[in-house]
């Protein structure tokens, strides 16, 4: 039996691009899930980086997806779709979705959802899907990453940075982070970074040949791409993987082929919201296989940085802009 359930909803929209401001509260209708599909009623919304590059018109929503921001949610199935049999209405889930986040129900592929368990706070539930399928994904499917190895990942204090640090200590790798300060620096050393390298005040290049004994890492996570590819490369031990997972620093690079090809070096990237539904299954259950025994133990939780309530999105998204947040902003809803 579903609850009796309402026929609109406040959500978080905008009418045109532009600074966090244009973000307000519209009333929509309550979306009406599909074969497959289950409505959420939301607690939490994650806050991420696409979601403002979203706002700033750059990443529109694939075909068919929500205009509404939010790209990951936690709280109760209240109803469900045709096919729909893994999950019950009641029961209180997190998921990846490909928009519609930043609203009071949202629809979600079944598939896409996994199980909150018991002693995880629904705030930090929906803190992890999005980085934590991004981070799976690119660092150890198709950076290939296994115990032993080190990686060098960008960005250590954000979402993606403080889940790569987690999983690669949960998984026996060596990570190197940089930051642009000195106690962004102390803060990744606290999550579980072997090392942290203030960008602001060394070049990470040489500090990367220092730590490895003039070895290279074995994989660089990228978030930055632009002029920063060719440095990550000279960070790179032969055989090395270099994964593009946004272009903060521009979208085009300039490379010496003859250097990719007498180290054997493999250049990859990827996006996660476009990829087919699909996909995104396969990815859920390879977490949950992998991952979501770690969760369920308590060994893994996000690093939380700050929650506002729904209608201060503008402001959450304002505290991303500024980067002086630490792991993962949500939404109250």
């Amino acid at each position: 039996m579903s609850e009796i359930l309402p026929e609109t909803m406040t959500a978080i929209g905008f009418d045109a691009p532009g600074g966090p401001e244009v973000l307000r509260a519209q009333i929509l209708p309550v979306p009406v899930p599909g074969p497959g599909q289950v409505l959420i009623k939301v607690a939490y919304a994650g806050v991420n980086r696409p979601d403002v590059v979203q706002r700033l018109g750059h990443y529109p929503p694939p075909p068919g997806a929500s205009p509404i921001p939010g790209l990951e949610i936690a709280g109760d199935v209240v109803a469900a779709g045709e096919d729909v049999i893994t999950l019950q209405v009641g029961q209180p889930v997190c998921a990846l979705v490909s928009g519609g986040g930043y609203a009071e129900y949202c629809l979600a592929e079944a598939g896409h959802c996994l199980p909150v368990p018991e002693g995880l706070p629904l705030a930090e539930a929906a803190a992890l899907p999005e980085t934590l399928f991004t981070v799976w994904h690119n660092v150890f499917e198709r950076g290939w990453v296994r115990d032993g190895e080190t990686i060098l990942v960008h960005g250590g204090t954000s979402g993606i940075g403080t889940m790569a640090i987690m999983l690669g200590k949960l998984f026996g790798v060596e990570v190197i982070v940089t930051c642009g300060d000195s106690e962004k620096c102390a803060r990744a050393l606290e999550i579980g970074a072997d090392h942290a390298i203030d960008y602001r005040a060394s070049d990470f290049v040489e500090e990367v040949s220092r730590i490895t004994g003039g070895r290279g890492v074995n994989m660089v996570l990228d978030m930055v791409a632009g002029d920063y590819v060719v440095r990550n490369l000279k960070c790179l031990a032969e055989d090395g993987r270099h994964v593009t997972i946004a272009v903060q620093g521009g979208a085009k690079a300039e490379l010496n082929m003859a250097v990719v090809m007498s180290r054997r070096y493999t250049l990859t990237g990827s996006t996660l919201r476009p990829r087919p539904n699909e996909f995104k299954a396969l990815l859920a259950q390879e977490i949950a296989l992998n991952v979501w025994p770690l969760v369920e133990a308590g060994e893994l939780r996000p690093i939380m940085d700050r929650t506002f309530p729904l209608r201060e999105a503008a402001a959450a998204h304002a505290r991303m802009e500024a980067g002086e947040h630490i792991g993962k902003i949500v939404l109250e809803v």
